[in-house]
């Protein structure tokens, strides 16, 4: 491969690494001992041409992508899960729809009986002990 650089009168200056710099380059990379930037700025070479070397040079080019294969168990454990949730989504829709019926009866019955049913708990409770305010406390 032919890698041109400009020199300092602005003529292209013409290098050519062998196969041999180029895999041993690819493999420094692909073995962690070096990264594509430190070879692209200490030869002088486009990080673009670098990548080229890889994907021509490279072990990793005949790896296939990973394929993640799900065992038998997790498939019908994650269906037993979706199953659970539609469930629960299901009864809390029920129960809102009770309450929602609830609510509407009270307010229809408060309408009716002109009585407020609703509980208001700002104020006080009433004390329906049965204790005697008046009795001291006996021990």
């Amino acid at each position: 491969m032919t890698i041109s650089k400009r020199n300092f009168q602005g003529c292209r200056q013409v290098r050519t690494f062998s196969e041999n710099f180029k895999k041993g380059k690819v493999f420094e990379i692909e073995t962690g001992r070096c990264r594509v930037s430190e070879i692209s700025r200490q030869y002088g070479v486009s990080p673009v041409n670098v990548y080229r070397w890889m994907r021509k040079f490279g072990t990793m080019k005949d790896k296939k992508p990973r394929l993640v294969i799900e065992s038998d168990s997790d498939t019908r454990e994650l269906l037993l899960l979706k199953k659970k949730i539609a469930e629960l989504e299901r009864i809390i829709g029920q129960k809102q729809i009770l309450l929602d019926f609830k609510d509407k009866m009270i307010a229809l019955a408060e309408e009716t009986y002109q009585v407020d049913i609703k509980k208001n708990f700002s104020t006080k409770p009433s004390d329906t002990t049965g204790k005697d305010e008046t009795s001291g406390p006996s021990h």
